[in-house]
């Protein structure tokens, strides 16, 4: 979960268009995430891929090797991605994905979101979650959890803003970069 916000709000309404939107988001269209983004989300991926723990991958991804994941997140149903955009350029994005493979699982999602490296800190996380929340809360998703590398303050501010709550801590779950780190697991109830 990479994210630097500290807290604009954001009106979300027609399921994914915004108004009302802080001074920092103005300008920025929240939209689903189509072929055409594949490129510009592998290379905001892959920053967080290389240079920080949040998430787990431990080798960049190519564009033709992240087209299954974008594929897998579709413009309607549980599973979403949202792109901001601003003036054709994609800063940032949030998905809802399968929490885990077996049925009994459907209706809970994992929820993640990365910005571009110079788009934190603009309000781009809140905009983003409050789109992908109110998408989640039409479909039939009744639980979305959210694992977080720590330490991570900011992601940690976005998620509790947004209802979702400490549910669990794995120690030490993963080795990144010689270091081994602790994820955070957060609920937020949907339905």
């Amino acid at each position: 979960m990479a994210e630097g916000t500290t807290g604009s709000t954001a009106r979300v309404t027609a399921g994914i268009t915004t108004g009302a939107t802080a001074r920092a988001t103005t300008g920025i269209r929240v939209r689903p995430g189509v072929d055409g983004d594949l490129a510009e989300l592998t290379e905001i991926y892959n920053h967080y891929v290389a240079h920080t723990p949040v998430t787990f991958d431990i080798d960049p991804v190519t564009v033709e090797e992240r087209r299954a994941w974008l594929d897998s997140h579709p413009a309607a149903g549980r599973h979403r991605l949202l792109v901001a955009e601003e003036a054709g350029r994609i800063l940032g994005y949030a998905t809802s994905s399968p929490f885990r493979d077996k049925r009994a699982y459907e209706t809970s999602v994992e929820t993640s979101i990365y910005l571009g490296p110079d788009h934190t800190g603009r309000g781009l996380g809140g905009l983003l979650y409050s789109a992908l929340l109110e998408t989640l809360a039409h479909e039939d998703v009744h639980r979305a959890y959210a694992g977080i590398t720590q330490p991570n303050a900011a992601s940690m501010r976005l998620h509790e803003r947004f209802g979702f709550r400490p549910v669990g801590l794995l120690g030490q779950v993963g080795r990144k970069f010689g270091t081994f780190w602790d994820v955070a697991w957060l609920e937020k109830r949907i339905a």
